[in-house]
Parts: C-alpha cells; sequence; structure tokens
C-alpha cells in the first residue's frame, strides 16, 4: 500500500485547517472547513483500500471468499460523511446570512460582542 493517499488527507486536512485560522472572511471559513473534511474522505477510503479485493457482492454462481472482500462499512462511513459535511456546511452558511443581516459584515475581527 502506497502512503500517497495519507500524505495527501493529512496536507487537505492541514491545508484546510491552515485556512480556517487565517481567514477573515466566515464564508471562507466555511470553504476550508470543506477542504479540511474532504481529508476525511480520502483517509477513509484509503483506510479500506486493499488491491486484488472484490467488491461485496455475494450473488451469482461464483461468490469470491471471504479474505479477497473489501470492506462496505468504510465505504458507508464515507458516505455518511458526506452527509453530514453537506448538512453542517449548508447550517454553517445560513449561519454566516443571519450574521450578515444582523451585523452588516462577515469579518470576524469586526463583530460585535455577544450580549446575551
Amino acid at each position: 500500500m502506497s502512503v500517497y493517499p495519507y500524505c495527501v488527507a493529512g496536507w487537505l486536512v492541514l491545508i484546510g485547517a491552515w485556512g480556517i485560522t487565517r481567514s477573515h472572511n466566515l464564508i471562507h471559513a466555511v470553504v476550508c472547513l470543506s477542504v479540511a473534511q474532504s481529508g476525511t474522505y480520502l483517509l477513509l477510503l484509503a483506510i479500506g483500500f486493499q488491491r486484488g479485493a472484490a467488491p461485496p457482492v455475494f450473488a451469482g454462481p461464483n461468490p469470491p471468499p471471504p479474505s479477497n472482500v473489501v470492506d462496505p462499512v468504510v465505504q458507508a462511513m464515507t458516505l455518511t460523511d458526506i452527509v453530514i459535511q453537506a448538512t453542517v456546511t449548508a447550517l454553517l452558511l445560513a449561519l454566516v446570512i443571519q450574521i450578515h443581516k444582523r451585523h452588516g459584515t462577515v469579518d470576524p475581527d469586526e463583530l460585535s460582542a455577544l450580549k446575551g
């Protein structure tokens, strides 16, 4: 197994985290969070990859032996992660819209302190 997917996944997470810390725009921070979470997709798929393994379909006259089958749980976790990211991104963008309506800016440094 190559370490290349792990390096790319780590690079995506680091670039996304760096973008979040250096952002002066809330929309940019949301996009950087999406980039960082894309690294988790790649990491999950790299963990579940097996060279020469068959898909987990056991129908047909010659089902593959259990030792040469890709684990479908990792793929299901990746799909779940994609759905969660879409939901979190939509929620964060809706919050950014509300912040812009209330304060007139999306720069975190220019936002006034929260009042209770």
